[in-house]
């Protein structure tokens, strides 16, 4: 079994600008339209049985349209396929109430991205959705580390200010995507492998070594780490085959590719 705990796709609308607009900042061809019949498509190629997919909010009036669509994305696909989570944005009013509404709403989780959104991981909006998180007991992922379409502004999600965040709130619910901060894994393995939150895998698994890769993986402990690909920005296909090539074993394969991710989604091993 194969969950992607990190995929994108958007309303058919907007998603060819959307993916035209994206692509000049990615290392890698999009690997879909950025449609659902896109995202099927790549996880039937990479015999993928479950893909979670994560909106941002680039500004808080986006709130209302995208939650409308994740409700509809989890009334069409019932849990099956795809588990579409929620945005939010640290300057959102009433965060809590906000987040509640998601959560009555049968959504597990959420997504920020303090570069798209133009605040620091440690803004007071950002620990406002983590607490909030913690009570109403949802999954929050973050981007971390670099992103290619923001090199010319300072870092918002660097390793540094990352465990800060994680050392304040200290929620075993919060992930952590690009395996902890993107490109900085050096300082993901001195400053945050270890915490008590979940890496994902996404859009890094053919760019780090294995011996990087491995050492991070057993000081952060094989329980907390979740594959993703970040697709379309990188190939469900490929990244599942490169982690197979890793010198590992079945077990922690399977944590990796969907054990963890089960339990994190509350879901049953029948899934």
């Amino acid at each position: 079994m194969i969950i992607d705990f990190h995929a994108h796709m958007f309303p058919e609308k907007i998603a060819g600008s959307t993916i035209a607009k994206l692509a000049p900042f990615n290392e890698e061809k999009p690997t879909t339209d950025g449609t659902i019949l896109g995202l099927l498509k790549a996880m039937e190629e990479g015999n993928c049985d479950l893909a979670i997919t994560l909106p941002v909010l680039t500004k808080p009036s986006q709130y209302e349209s995208v939650t409308k669509f994740t409700i509809e994305t989890n009334q069409q696909f019932k849990g099956k396929k795809i588990i579409a989570f929620g945005g939010i944005h640290p300057l959102c009013e009433n965060i809590f109430e906000k987040m509640k509404y998601l959560k009555d709403n049968g959504i597990k989780g959420v997504k920020i991205h303090p570069d798209y959104q133009g605040e620091f991981i440690d803004h007071e909006g950002y620990i406002e959705i983590l607490e909030s998180a913690k009570k109403l007991d949802m999954i929050v992922i973050t981007h971390s580390g670099i992103d290619g379409a923001y090199l010319d502004q300072p870092e918002r999600c660097p390793p540094d200010r990352l465990v800060k965040v994680i050392d304040r709130v200290k929620y075993n619910k919060f992930v952590l995507a690009h395996y902890g901060a993107k490109l900085q894994w050096e300082e993901v393995l001195e400053l945050i492998a270890g915490k008590d939150v979940y890496l994902d895998t996404a859009c890094m698994l053919r760019t780090i070594s294995f011996d990087l890769f491995n050492k991070i993986l057993l000081k952060h402990g094989e329980d907390k780490i979740l594959f993703a690909t970040d697709c379309p920005w990188s190939s469900i296909k490929l990244d599942s085959e490169r982690l197979n090539s890793f010198n590992l074993s079945k077990e922690t394969k399977d944590k990796i590719f969907y054990k963890n991710a089960l339990k994190l989604l509350g879901l049953k091993n029948e899934y």
